[in-house]
């Protein structure tokens, strides 16, 4: 009974951190229709600037500054803000299907450069021995599991309660106007362009905080820990639980990765370790069998986007714009 439950903390500890990554990317799709197919890059960004800032001296190395870990999580945001800053003003004129093409690639590129640039990075062999907040006042490690749950349960609310506020706000009904229809949103005095860049740098550095929790709860990181599969699974657990909703959002990371490390189980323990390797992939086809499904049964998702603030069924956003523009007079 144990084991089970300090594998339930440590399973409610990943979803919670990937349901602050996929309400990073919900913020970018879900209410702005930004296709960011580079969410593992920024995930790693905020994942290794927590790491080299905060992490332990090495002569080989690069970095190693040993600041306090939450200073190393606030760098770890700055600089996936920096990289969605960057990345947004080279590829925001591009839409849907090229600004994903653009994105994936970019993704793919900074786990290159992790994999490659061994000096700063590690390398495939990673950076260990990275600072775990507070650990020092515990004796059990199973008790430390639960601590850490908790915190990075409160991270992740302050992120959706932030991001609730953010989006039932006037710039939150910009988003949606702008997602929906850029030139009447452009017609009514909005600037696009500087909104789908906040919404992009505001959602990458979300991603990045996420990064800094992951590297505090693992104590370690490497390129293997965002292979482009990590991209696929967070847009499923969008998918599924509804996009244009923080609701389904979480609920879709809660899904998704149950069933991910459910099947995982299944065939560790079921199929002949010879064919294990092979059978690994059921588990894509598992998850792509779950996002056709819903797509065809729940398009909006199991939790999608709440009618009084959505323009589902062609209804434009406009009119919450020019009852905007009418209270400003």
């Amino acid at each position: 009974m144990v084991g089970i439950a300090l594998y339930i903390v440590f399973f409610l500890t990943v979803v919670s951190i990937y349901a602050i990554i996929v309400m990073g990317l919900n913020l970018q799709w879900g209410y702005t229709g930004l296709f960011n197919a580079g969410v593992v890059g920024f995930f790693a960004i905020g994942a290794y600037g927590t790491a080299i800032l905060s992490g332990p001296d090495n002569v080989r190395l690069i970095g190693g500054f040993e600041l306090p870990y939450f200073i190393g999580v606030i760098g770890g945001i700055l600089i996936a803000a920096a990289a969605g800053l960057i990345v947004a003003l080279a590829t925001l004129k591009l839409r849907e299907e090229y600004l994903a093409i653009a994105t994936f690639g970019i993704s793919i590129s900074i786990q290159l450069v992790a994999l490659n640039f061994a000096s700063l990075t590690g390398g495939a062999n990673g950076l260990v021995g990275l600072p775990r907040p507070f650990y020092q006042f515990f004796t059990e490690p199973s008790v430390y599991s639960v601590f850490f749950l908790c915190l990075v349960l409160v991270f992740a609310a302050v992120v959706y309660v932030a991001l609730e506020r953010a989006v039932r706000s006037p710039w939150g009904r910009v988003l949606r106007a702008i997602r929906e229809d850029v030139t009447a949103a452009r017609s009514l005095g909005k600037n696009p362009t500087m909104i789908r860049l906040q919404s992009f740098v505001l959602g990458s550095a979300i991603m990045g905080l996420a990064g800094g929790l992951y590297v505090g709860f693992i104590g370690f990181v490497s390129p293997i820990d965002f292979l482009p599969i990590l991209t696929f699974q967070i847009w499923a657990m969008l998918i599924v639980g509804g996009s244009g909703n923080n609701r389904g959002a979480v609920l879709g990371c809660l899904i998704v990765w149950g069933l991910w490390t459910a099947s995982g189980y299944v065939i560790s323990n079921l199929v002949p370790p010879g064919f294990q390797s092979r059978a690994g992939a059921l588990q894509a086809m598992l998850i792509g069998s779950v996002i056709v499904l819903t797509l065809l049964f729940r398009p909006r998702g199991l939790i999608g986007e709440e009618d009084v603030i959505s323009t589902h069924a062609g209804a434009s956003a406009t009119p919450a714009l020019q009852a905007d523009a009418a209270e400003k007079g």
